[in-house]
């Protein structure tokens, strides 16, 4: 593919999504603006079945980031407390008699099993912050983050605007699968390749369905679950099919809530620009506000989806309230 993303089209791209204060100079969430009353009541509608459907990835050491090639690791479960500590009686020690406990009385601990989870907050399924990406303005070198916020907003601790956080009850509406994949007949798309505006359109055709204000998109390559399956992620993180830059207009005009897709990253990778990183992402987040869900699986709902013909259904998928956080861990949910 073409290299043709340059600085010329990165700014009046740019100008083009710009949401920056369509929503007042404090707004914190973009476009999950556009998830009100009528889009919750118009999801639970679709409800028919009572079937549901998870999305997540599980939280272990099989996850997306072996061998990616950056800083992020898989998540590491440690135990604190065991049923080995409860046989040795370790935990008697831990949870001993009180002050006043009677010593003519027998005295029974509780035993119990406790443990924690070590990770990035993007090693697997999750939605990035507004804050988790700048936009470095090619003019004035300046670097702003969502809503026209100088980047130093985001410091060591954390996230002083547009943290995860913010997302709060937003996070349930409408969903849409376009399955991608089933669309241009195969079983997964392969690395590198991309998804147009144009395939965006007519696969939303072909399933019947009419993208909406306030729809959570869900954007099926068949990639991560194609890895699981295989066992192992090989290029995963660097080389992946995706949405092409252009199709950030497509979703600005659209007015949709959020994007998710089962990639790493979303965007389709290798970038088709000589002088961008990511170029998607240079403006979904931070100039147009829209949240991006990565490492989604979509597979077994992609099935019934088939099977029924329909591709509409309640989304729910809050973030944990990780404060001032960049990102968080997810386990969605497809209600049809």
């Amino acid at each position: 593919m073409e290299k043709i993303i340059d600085e010329k089209i990165m700014k009046d791209t740019a100008r083009r999504v710009c949401n920056w204060g369509k929503w007042g100079k404090e707004d914190e969430i973009g476009t999950l603006n556009y998830v009100n009353e009528e889009c919750i009541i118009r999801a639970a509608a679709l409800v028919k079945k009572g079937m549901v459907f998870q999305l997540g990835m599980n939280l272990d050491t099989t996850g997306p980031q072996n061998g990616a090639s950056n800083e992020r690791f898989n998540p590491v479960h440690t135990m604190l407390w065991s049923g080995v500590d409860a046989v040795s009686g370790r935990e008697l020690y831990h949870h001993g008699p009180p002050k006043d406990h009677d010593p003519e009385l027998p005295w029974y601990s509780t035993n119990f099993s406790d443990d924690l989870i070590s990770m990035p907050l993007q090693a697997a399924t999750h939605w990035d912050a507004l804050a988790h990406i700048f936009y470095r303005d090619l003019d004035t070198g300046e670097i702003f983050l969502w809503n026209g916020r100088k980047a130093e907003m985001v410091d060591s601790a954390g996230c002083w605007a547009s943290g995860i956080d913010k997302y709060g009850t937003k996070m349930a509406g409408r969903g849409v699968l376009l399955d991608i994949a089933r669309f241009k007949n195969v079983d997964y798309m392969l690395p590198g390749e991309g998804i147009t505006a144009e395939d965006l359109e007519c696969c939303a055709r072909a399933e019947g369905v009419e993208i909406q204000r306030g729809d959570f998109l869900l954007i099926r390559t068949g990639d991560a679950d194609r890895r699981i399956r295989e066992g192992k992620w090989g290029e995963y993180a660097d080389v992946r099919p995706g949405v092409e830059f252009e199709t950030i207009c497509y979703f600005h005009d659209k007015e949709v809530a959020a994007i998710a897709a089962d990639t790493y990253g979303v965007e389709v990778s290798p970038n088709r620009s000589l002088v961008f990183d990511n170029p998607f992402h240079w403006l979904a987040l931070p100039m147009c506000g829209m949240p991006l869900g990565e490492n989604f699986r979509l597979d077994e709902l992609a099935k019934d989806c088939e099977k029924d013909g329909v591709y509409e259904f309640m989304f729910v998928s809050p973030p944990l309230l990780v404060t001032n956080g960049t990102a968080s861990p997810l386990n969605p949910y497809v209600i049809k």
